[in-house]
Parts: C-alpha cells; structure tokens; sequence
C-alpha cells in the first residue's frame, strides 16, 4: 500500500515507492506520478497505469468486444498495464496470461497492484521466447511488449519468434506488438521490420503510431 501523502505529493512530484534492482534490471524501481505507478528502469518506461499511452491509444481504436471473457497474453507484463487499460479504462473483463522474465517486476506487481484488479491472472516467471515456441494455448489477443531497459532485444525481431507467436493466435486473433520509433533509428528499424518480417507473417498488417511508438497489428478488421 502506498502512503496516501506519496499519492497526494505525486501530482506535484515524481514520489519514490521502492527500488527492486535484478540481475536483468540493475536500476528498476516504482514510483508514483500524478496518482498512477510507475514502473522504471534507467532509461525506460516499463508500465504506467492507465497512462501507458501506447497501448492506451491503441485500445481506444479497436473492437473490444472480441477479448470479453476471453484469453489474452501479455509477453513482457510489467507492473501490468495491459489489463489495468482493459479493465478499468475499457471495461473488459478478460483471462490473462503474463510472462515476464524478471522475477522482481512480478514481486512489485504483486505488492502493488495485484489486488486492484477483478479479472484473472496467471503470472508466469519465464522467458517469453521460450513461451511462445512451447506454449500450446491459443489466444484471443496476444500483446508483444518485451524490453531491456530502453531496446528490443534483437532476437524479439527474429522472424522465428513471431512465427510462434503467430501459432498462439486463435483463427480470429490479434496480435499486437510494441516497437520503438523514438529516434531515426528506431523508426528505421522498425519500418524495416514491419515490411520485411511483420507483413510477411500476417499480410493484412497495419501500423499505427502512437506516442513516439509504432504499435503493429498483426490485421486490421479489430479497427474499429
């Protein structure tokens, strides 16, 4: 529980909550920010609540009612933003599945957020390529949101993990996936990774930007 003075001062400040340094994370910490947690590391924005604009602004411009009651997978959970967005910004009650490979986002998760959420989680301690090349359940949306501090690790790019992702997808499932385009090199990369890797796995393919960030979904009939 946050003291509720942080939560006040925080609209004023950026509060300090606690610190949790890992092996994979060396500065990852909580803070608080006009009332909403925040999970950081060095560089990097990992979860902001309901203020994770990039999946915030996608979701507002899709069809929900496709994932109500259904399963969803979140590749690189965070401190959860994902499903505090669809709960309680979209009223979607859906059953997650959550895989993140730093053992300490999951502690802070369960330490701060956990109870604020009404809808299922299963949170799984794993590397999220490993998940999807062994997984065998399918999913109604699948969220690809995987991060070292500020970069996609490269293999995240690789066209062997998207094509396991892609397998987890039920027939009219969506995958969206989170890449960079910050700077010129980021948007490089990703428009190269769009046309030469994404389109080629799922053809009907769009891109939208939002918030310094190119959010790739894997077709376009969710749009609304």
């Amino acid at each position: 529980m946050v003291p509720i003075w942080k939560k006040y001062l925080s609209y004023l400040t950026e509060m300090h909550i606690e610190s949790a340094p890992s092996d994979i994370n060396p500065h990852l910490y909580v803070s608080m920010q006009k009332g909403k947690l925040q999970l950081s590391t060095e560089n990097a924005i990992y979860s902001y609540g309901e203020n994770y604009h990039n999946f915030a602004k996608t979701f507002a411009q899709l069809d929900l009612s496709h994932i109500q009651d259904g399963e969803v997978l979140i590749l690189g959970f965070g401190l959860g933003s994902i499903p505090i967005i669809l709960e309680k910004s979209f009223d979607t009650v859906a059953h997650y599945t959550g895989i993140e490979l730093d053992e300490n986002v999951l502690y802070l998760f369960d330490k701060y957020v956990g109870d604020t959420l009404d809808s299922p989680i299963q949170l799984i301690c794993a590397d999220a390529q490993i998940y999807a090349a062994t997984c065998q359940q399918q999913y109604a949306l699948i969220c690809s949101d995987i991060f070292l501090d500020n970069q996609i690790p490269a293999s995240f790019y690789a066209a062997d993990y998207l094509a396991n992702v892609a397998r987890l997808l039920e027939p009219k499932g969506l995958l969206v996936m989170n890449t960079l385009a910050l700077s010129d090199n980021n948007k490089e990369q990703s428009n190269s990774y769009f046309e030469q890797i994404f389109k080629k796995q799922f053809p009907e393919a769009v891109k939208l930007e939002v918030h310094h960030n190119y959010m790739l979904l894997s077709h376009k009939d969710w749009l609304k």
